[in-house]
């Protein structure tokens, strides 16, 4: 499939939008009202972020936060991304999309975004999309000449899971983490850079009503990853499920 070596080279950006791109057939697509409660997609294969807001939603919220065993911050010595495995790689066996022909990051484009163009002859690469981002609550319009206003988020960053215990996992182990859609969610580029390894104690989205389905979502990811948090990062957590 092509477009694989861009997506490993462009972290933050898909390959290009030319003369040649065309719009392409329904793929999975999203829009904002069909955004599913991580309560409701224990797998992270269904699109977006919805928020958690009934009182019984947020009660199981915090039944799953409650699992979560909790730890300091170890040492980032040692730490790289290349200790998960080349950016967005398609061959991360045991994760959902695994070996479908294209890589994590347009699949992650595919399941979330909205009236989605490919790159000529391609059902894979995403050269153009309408995207609503969770973490901030605006809808960016995304195009190639503007890749980096969409960032794939890790929700439990890497090197906070290095930091956590992930620095003594086997690297397969790791290669699933980086690239399970469970972990992974398209959004605002700066809202993500200004996230980098923070933990929810330090860093949550900047659009209240998605806090608690952040929570969720993180806690969701270290108990799939057997990975404890810390302490003030879990507390955090039940707090915006309260």
């Amino acid at each position: 499939m092509t477009g694989l070596a861009a997506a490993v080279l462009l972290v933050s950006g898909c390959e290009g939008l030319g003369e040649d791109d065309s719009p392409a057939g329904a793929g999975p697509t999203a829009t904002d009202g069909r955004a599913v409660s991580p309560l409701e997609n224990p797998d992270g294969t269904k699109p977006g972020l919805a928020p958690v807001t009934t009182d019984a939603d947020k009660s199981a919220a915090r039944e799953i936060i409650e699992k979560l065993s909790t730890k300091g911050r170890g040492p980032k010595t040692g730490y790289d991304r290349d200790e998960f495995g080349y950016a967005w790689m398609d061959t991360a066996d045991g994760v959902p999309l695994a070996r479908n022909g294209c890589d994590t990051r347009n699949d992650l484009i595919r399941r979330d975004g909205q009236g989605l163009r490919f790159r000529a002859g391609s059902d894979c690469v995403v050269v153009a999309m309408t995207l609503h981002d969770p973490y901030t609550g605006t809808t960016i319009a995304w195009r190639k000449q503007r890749a980096s206003e969409v960032q794939i988020d890790h929700v439990v960053p890497l090197s906070y899971s290095w930091q956590m215990g992930s620095s003594h996992w086997p690297e397969s182990k790791r290669k699933r983490l980086a690239n399970d859609v469970l972990n992974l969610i398209p959004v605002e580029g700066r809202a993500n850079s200004a996230k980098g390894d923070s933990g929810p104690a330090s860093w949550l989205p900047p659009s209240k009503q998605i806090r608690c389905a952040y929570a969720v979502r993180f806690a969701q990811v270290a108990i799939k990853y057997e990975m404890p948090v810390t302490g003030p990062d879990k507390q955090m957590m039940l707090r915006q499920c309260d």
